[in-house]
């Protein structure tokens, strides 16, 4: 089983990447689980059109579990993967996609990188992995690291690589570095590697050199850039994938394209981060170009 995890500024497309990806690697006949880390639960929406799936700490708070350590939940077998199906915790989406969404704390209560951690290691031990052992897990990671447990599944070496996904905006690219910190940190320590950029073309600036420049300077490559495609948009509002909404588009083709780059690449990069002056002076001799 190949497992990555995909992070990046919140609103750059991690979601939309992350579900085409599994619709493109299920259509090659490849069995795939993604879980979605974000307490906005939307990770995995275009897989199943959008219909509830209830998160998995929101089934844990139901049956009072959410504070209990792991240990306790398993051995008591409070939880099983029988109940998880059950309870529409786990479902299947497009193709047979196993969609499951972590979750996040009441508002206003307790952490959601806690919450990850929880969530995470629950699925381990209840065994979800072993049963219905998927070909590839794609982790969908919020991507501004503030805490030990949104950069979970690359400290503990959780995901075999990491992939950041990234415009040429500069809030985008502080928070890729600020991941490339979090993975050199790690990395020697048992931690995921990287695997590369996605240059997800977003927002005013849609200047892929930018980015291709950073990964060079960092250590590491740009393995597939993604332009702005008007069947994307189309497809998000239909709460479908490119990859079932448009098939014969060439959206859909850019994504098996990174699908297949994707689960054929072995690269296992240990970056060498900016410091915050030099990530902004290069921005700036970019930008003064436009």
């Amino acid at each position: 089983m190949k497992k990555i995890a995909i992070y990046g500024k919140g609103g750059i497309g991690k979601s939309t990447i992350s579900t085409n990806i599994a619709a493109a690697l299920a259509e090659m006949g490849l069995k795939v689980m993604v879980v979605g880390c974000d307490p906005k639960t939307d990770c995995t929406r275009n897989l199943h059109g959008g219909k509830m799936i209830k998160p998995l700490l929101e089934y844990m708070r139901e049956l009072g579990l959410s504070e209990v350590d792991v240990s306790e939940i398993i051995t008591g077998k409070q939880i099983t993967l029988e109940g998880l199906i059950e309870n529409n915790v786990i479902v299947r989406g497009y193709r047979d996609v196993i969609c499951i969404e972590v979750g996040g704390p009441e508002p206003g209560i307790g952490c959601a990188g806690r919450g990850i951690i929880l969530g995470i290691e629950t699925l381990q031990k209840v065994g979800i992995f072993n049963y219905f052992k998927p070909d590839i897990t794609i982790f969908d990671v919020p991507g501004d690291i503030v805490c030990g447990g949104l950069a979970m599944p690359l400290r503990r070496g959780f995901a075999d690589q990491v992939y950041i996904v990234t415009s040429a905006e500069y809030l985008p690219l502080h928070a890729a570095n600020n991941l490339l910190k979090a993975i050199k940190r790690f990395a020697n320590r048992g931690g995921s590697k990287l695997g590369g950029i996605i240059y997800n073309a977003r927002g005013h600036i849609d200047r892929p050199e930018i980015v291709e420049k950073f990964a060079e300077i960092t250590g590491t490559s740009v393995i597939y850039k993604i332009p702005k495609l008007p069947e994307i948009v189309e497809a998000e509002s239909k709460a479908k994938t490119v990859i079932e909404y448009a098939p014969e588009s060439y959206a859909a083709k850019i994504f098996r394209e990174l699908a297949y780059k994707i689960v054929n690449n072995n690269r296992q990069d240990i970056p060498r981060p900016l410091k915050s002056e030099e990530l902004h002076k290069l921005y700036v001799q970019y930008v003064e170009q436009l």
